[in-house]
């Protein structure tokens, strides 16, 4: 009983170490103070003051913009890099393959950052692209790391797939293709979501290497809230970070009910089948 309180007190104690702040964010982008610590009164007056920041709001539309480019592509990759290592068995250069998919994962930001630079400026010099640095450097920059994030969530989720239901598919004459999209995709879908709402996170935060592969006219929101630190936090970028995160939860949530629908759908069918059979 006592283990059971004690452990109980320690999630409540982790819930509130992770969302309190969030919550306190979310209260004081409705303050009336331009201090952000100091309660003013009840004010919508920062939100106002946002749609007139175009620097503020370029900055989150490039951020949301590279984010949704790079889980796209993080997803496209990641899910072929996760089939190879995990169907394709013990073939010539899987060790060192595995390695490149795996290394961004423990390599340092500042070492990306700085190899891609180099990367990027070295193509320009001899074949001209890309033409100085922007949306394209940052989006190339955050699907390199990203992509391996996916991939290991997606080679978790096959490697726990119980392969029979391919090749039942397979033995009844379906091509592989058509068993990737009417099988195993239908049952890694989770997975793809999961991964593809990760590297969007990713890129959305990350800071360090977006400054490296990022050039004049092309900040990122977490760019602009790291160098405005400095000089004191602004309401309005916790009227913008309620929104995000407003923005965000709805999708995640919309998500969810679609992933529990589909599940639903598939535990229907299973038990008809069961039932037909």
């Amino acid at each position: 009983m006592k283990r059971f309180g004690f452990l109980s007190w320690a999630l409540w104690f982790g819930y509130a170490f992770l969302y309190v702040p969030i919550v306190l964010l979310v209260v004081y982008s409705f303050n009336e103070s331009r201090l952000v610590t100091v309660w003013g009164g009840f004010s919508t007056k920062w939100y106002g003051e946002l749609l007139n920041n175009d620097k503020l709001l370029g900055a989150a539309a490039l951020s949301l913009q590279v984010a949704a480019v790079t889980a796209t592509m993080s997803v496209l990759l990641g899910t072929l890099a996760g089939i190879a290592l995990s169907r394709f068995g013990r073939f010539r250069g899987r060790t060192l393959f595995g390695g490149m998919i795996t290394a961004p994962l423990v390599m340092p930001d500042v070492i990306i950052g700085l190899s891609l630079l180099v990367l990027f400026v070295s193509m320009e010099q001899l074949i001209g692209w890309p033409e100085g640095r922007g949306f394209t450097t940052i989006a190339i920059a955050h699907t390199t790391f990203a992509m391996a994030y996916v991939a290991v969530v997606i080679q978790s989720r096959l490697s726990g797939m119980d392969e029979s239901l391919e090749e039942a598919a397979m033995d009844l004459g379906a091509r592989p293709a058509k068993v990737f999209f009417v099988i195993t995709l239908p049952i890694i879908a989770p997975a793809i979501v999961s991964g593809w709402l990760l590297a969007f996170t990713l890129s959305l935060d990350d800071v360090v290497i977006a400054s490296f592969v990022s050039g004049p006219g092309s900040t990122t929101l977490p760019m602009v809230v790291f160098s405005s630190v400095k000089f004191g936090v602004s309401p309005e970028i916790n009227a913008l970070a309620s929104l995000m995160m407003l923005i965000v939860s709805t999708g995640i949530f919309i998500a969810s009910l679609l992933l529990a629908r589909q599940d639903r759908q598939r535990a229907r069918d299973e038990q008809m089948a069961m039932q037909g059979g």
